[in-house]
């Protein structure tokens, strides 16, 4: 029995093969050009790939194939599958397209168009290495196109050369171009020691590699001997063709035995995780990675990542081999090195920045300088007198004004401006939360600017502040009262909570009132209560209400409230707030 991969769908014939059990399936590379991280889905085979597969059972003699699908289903299949151009890295494609004069590969006659998504994170990588600029190749990016290896890994060649010697800096990318089988070690020293001991095809090819690119690069500059005064210079980390990020100036800590920022400058076995972990950074530096406090790490490129336990103690890593599930959130690190701050620093010097963050972070205002490597945190220092308000608009965005300290009078205004709009429309304002938090800037000045923090905000005065949006030409008090006064004499608040205005009143003090007054044109809706404040009737209409509906109410009512009065004409009464008279 014979298990094979895309093997079965080659030109290669096995002998002895008869009978072929196809799944259907396949394996296929997806490259995430954001984090530059690839892996392999399993799809859904072509009809191409099944034709090629039946017939390995009948190479040399009659065969069958037995296919674990449907006929239905073969029919839906696509005819081919995706050509290598459309799901791989293009970075490789397109630098040799910019060395024939042609960087878009627009007017090569290709058999398939490369994506144009993957052939802009090609080229933002290219200029990133300093191989093109301007959208013509420069002479470092010829130089990298011909030593023969993805452009990342000549980067790191050149580069690394300058700092640990041509032939150190062609071993580990001679081992980073390899295709490691899945038994291979996490830590990627670990794996270059072996290949350098070892005697098997790995090592061998490992070994001739090593001595072509040592060629291919050549022998350094007279004089760029690393010494124990050196600083960092040159082109360690190039956002542009012919602009140095990191330069002179940039001193990385030099001590004794020709170390400069934790690099020996001569060779030995003990300097093979700083060699190693330099030369992979400087190939993959988005790749650089720091532990985090919650567990695992994250990517200079701001991609989670998880370790084996051979790393996952570390505080830094340059990771070698990487590679993100579909559906997964983290990176799992298949090779990696473990290096230090000063490694980190210099091979990804390009996405160092300093800047300040003033915004809302898991629900507190923000206000710092940060230092950062891409998306990792390296120091932090907090604006004592920094203008917060941007943090403060952030958060009411997220949370809503929930974030405010809502009084019973606050709710209550906000909800008479709300009818004022509902019901007249311009000038009023809306006020429901969307148009709070788009308007906070005009009502919520000047307590705004006071705020620090978020108990801040809820010492902010939101009555007064309401009170901001009123229009000039209009006074809210003769469009929505907020009490109305009753016969009683009794000034009763008035609820705007719903469609239209309630007031709840006892039934006592509405005698002799048979028409209650229209709110901006809009009656108001009357809650006529008992004694005990409980809802006997609800009406729009009281004339109708005296006429039809108090006797009911009067004779539910008035064996239980004795005290209180309950004339038989309640228009011709007179209205009082308090009870009858106790008897001698």
């Amino acid at each position: 029995m014979i298990l094979a991969t895309s093997v079965a769908e080659s030109s290669l014939t096995i002998p002895g093969v008869s009978v072929v059990v196809d799944s259907g399936l396949a394996r296929e590379p997806r490259m995430d050009h954001a984090r530059g991280l690839g892996s392999l889905v399993t799809v859904r085979a072509s009809k191409a790939s099944a034709a090629q597969r039946a017939g390995r059972a009948g190479r040399e003699r009659d065969g069958v194939a037995y296919r674990c699908w449907s006929a239905g289903e073969h029919e839906r299949l696509p005819e081919y599958a995706q050509p290598e151009i459309a799901l791989a890295d293009l970075t490789d494609f397109a630098l040799q397209a910019a060395c024939w004069g042609d960087p878009d590969a627009g007017g090569l006659a290709l058999l398939d168009p490369p994506p144009s998504g993957a052939m802009i994170a090609a080229r933002d990588t290219l200029i990133a290495l300093g191989a093109v600029h301007c959208g013509r190749v420069t002479d470092r990016g010829r130089k990298m196109a011909d030593i023969g290896v993805h452009p990342r890994l000549a980067r790191a060649l050149i580069d690394g050369a300058n700092r640990v010697g041509v032939r150190r800096a062609a071993e580990i990318v001679a081992l980073l171009a390899e295709r490691l089988p899945s038994s291979a070690s996490d830590d990627f020293v670990s794996v270059l020691r072996s290949v350098r001991q070892g005697n098997d095809r790995l090592s061998h090819r490992w070994h001739q590699e090593t001595r072509r690119l040592t060629q291919a690069l050549g022998s350094p500059p007279p004089g760029r001997r690393v010494g124990p005064d050196d600083q960092v210079a040159g082109p360690v980390a190039q956002a542009g063709a012919g602009r140095e990020v990191a330069g002179p100036g940039t001193q990385v800590g030099a001590g004794k035995d020709g170390q400069v920022g934790g690099l020996v400058a001569q060779a030995g076995a003990g300097r093979d995780d700083q060699v190693a972990g330099l030369v992979v950074a400087l190939a993959y530096p988005e790749r650089v990675a720091r532990r985090r406090a919650e567990g695992g790490f994250v990517m200079a490129s701001g991609t989670g990542a998880v370790a084996g336990a051979g790393l996952s103690g570390a505080e830094w890593l340059a990771v070698a081999v990487a590679d993100r599930g579909v559906g997964s959130s983290v990176a799992r690190v298949r090779q990696g090195v473990v290096i230090d701050e000063g490694i980190a620093r210099v091979a990804a010097a390009a996405l160092l920045e300093e800047v300040e963050e003033i915004g809302w972070r898991r629900g507190e205002i923000v206000a710092r300088r940060v230092r950062r490597l891409g998306a990792i945190e390296l120091s932090s220092v907090p604006l004592v007198d920094a203008d917060v308000r941007p943090a403060v608009l952030d958060g009411l965005r997220q949370e809503g004004v929930a974030l405010l300290r809502w009084t019973a009078d606050a709710r209550g205004f906000r909800e008479r401006l709300a009818f004022c709009h509902r019901v007249v429309g311009e000038p009023w304002p809306p006020v429901d939360d969307t148009a709070l938090v788009e308007a906070a800037e005009r009502w919520l000045e000047p307590e705004l600017s006071r705020v620090r923090r978020r108990s801040d905000l809820g010492r902010i005065d939101v009555l007064a502040a309401l009170r901001r949006l009123v229009p000039w030409s209009a006074r809210i008090e003769e469009v929505t009262p907020e009490r109305v006064e009753v016969p009683s004499g009794s000034k009763i608040r008035i609820d705007y909570s719903g469609e239209r205005p309630v007031l709840a009143v006892k039934v006592q003090e509405l005698f002799g009132w048979d028409d209650a007054p229209r709110i901006a044109g809009v009656p108001l809706t009357v809650h006529l209560l008992s004694p005990a404040g409980r809802p006997a009737a609800v009406t729009s209409d009281l004339a109708s209400f005296w006429r039809e509906g108090y006797q009911a109410v009067r004779a539910e009512l008035r064996g239980r409230y004795p005290r209180h009065p309950w004339p038989e004409n309640p228009i011709g009464a007179t209205a009082t707030r308090r009870t009858n008279p106790r008897r001698a």
